[in-house]
């Protein structure tokens, strides 16, 4: 039997008790109850539970929805994207790659060479631009052309870029190219030379991307622009910060120009790796965090025309979701953070001596 809890005068013989129980199939109280407050205050009660219920469940909803969505997109993005490519070919004829010579660079312009097109590889290294060119002849039977120029000289070099590209029918643009301010993690007064190194990698890692003489060539219909970031463009990193500043701007502004060019045809991709094995990352060994060089560059160009702004691969962006987790800027930020992290940069580096030392020893 259903029972109340009375707690309301409900026009009967029980009304001058504060509570008492009452059975829904006693006929001798219902006419009481049907005509007193109890149900009205009842529904009144449950009316307000359910509210209380919607509103507490529209933002579990949301998030679900919200989670729904980004799987979708990774999936779509990191699996789908192998089956599903974008022709890379129908941006135009020609792929110009900066920082050709190594590492992502040369990976990405191997792997556009293997989709079809001719390649214009620039770097600083002619002999080095040489070795590339040729090899991509050779392997893949596409046409190249090299630019020999240093990022770091600043604007001079980029009306010199702009009259080799005139009269080519440029489709893609990747900037690459880019350097760190030092070959390890340092205060921002620490770094040698800072003056000449401040400005070189101003020049290396933002002039490179942002050189309207380069990016007006693609202007004259549909082209694609992929700028390389970092996961350093995602959040401050202390001990990093120059190079993190630079690339936190390539992010930004990848972002904003393909909110203003989109409609025009032209797509700029924002791809920001975490570990690669590069010269820049001293060639890490290769595991399920670090990537290859062409194995990323692989996977990163067929995320185009599946995501504006990538990690470029599956592996960094659960790595990036972990670290937005594990790492909440409070923590990242904080002083006891950055003295661990240096500790166990000296510690490295300290491992890296004693390695030379030890060759140098058994060279001997």
């Amino acid at each position: 039997c259903i029972k109340f809890i009375c707690v309301f005068h409900c026009n009967r013989e029980h009304k001058n008790l504060p509570y008492s129980e009452i059975s829904i199939w006693d006929l001798s109280v219902l006419p009481g109850v049907l005509q007193g407050n109890l149900v009205q205050d009842l529904c009144c009660t449950m009316s307000l539970i359910k509210v209380l219920t919607i509103i507490a469940l529209v933002p579990v909803v949301f998030n679900l929805l919200k989670l729904a969505w980004k799987c979708w997109r990774g999936l779509r993005e990191f699996v789908l994207s192998e089956y599903w490519k974008v022709n890379l070919r129908t941006y135009g004829q020609w792929a110009v790659v900066t920082g050709a010579t190594s590492g992502i660079g040369k990976a990405y312009a191997k792997q556009l060479a293997q989709r079809g097109l001719d390649v214009i590889l620039v770097s600083r290294s002619d002999e080095k631009l040489q070795v590339v060119a040729k090899e991509i002849e050779d392997r893949y039977g596409r046409k190249t052309r090299t630019i020999r120029v240093d990022f770091t000289d600043g604007h001079s070099i980029y009306r010199a870029i702009a009259k080799e590209l005139e009269g080519l029918e440029i489709g893609i643009l990747v900037n690459n190219v880019g350097m760190t301010h030092s070959d390890h993690l340092a205060y921002f007064l620490e770094i040698p030379d800072s003056e000449k190194k401040i400005t070189q990698v101003i020049n290396c890692n933002i002039l490179s991307v942002s050189q309207k003489s380069v990016i007006h060539l693609l202007c004259r219909g549909s082209g694609l622009i992929i700028n390389i970031s970092s996961e350093a463009g995602n959040r401050p990193h202390p001990l990093f910060s120059l190079y993190s500043a630079t690339k936190i701007f390539v992010t930004y502004f990848s972002q904003c120009l393909h909110a203003e060019y989109k409609s025009k045809g032209i797509t700029v991709q924002c791809v920001a790796p975490l570990l690669v094995s590069t010269n820049m990352t001293n060639n890490m060994k290769v595991n399920c965090f670090v990537k290859s060089a062409s194995e990323y560059a692989r996977e990163a160009l067929n995320t185009v025309g599946h995501s504006s702004y990538t990690s470029g691969c599956l592996s960094h962006a659960l790595q990036n979701m972990a670290l937005t987790v594990l790492m909440p800027d409070w923590l990242r930020m904080s002083s006891f953070f950055i003295r661990v992290l240096r500790n166990y940069v000296d510690i490295v580096k300290g491992q890296r001596q004693a390695c030379k030392e030890d060759e140098k020893f058994r060279a001997c």
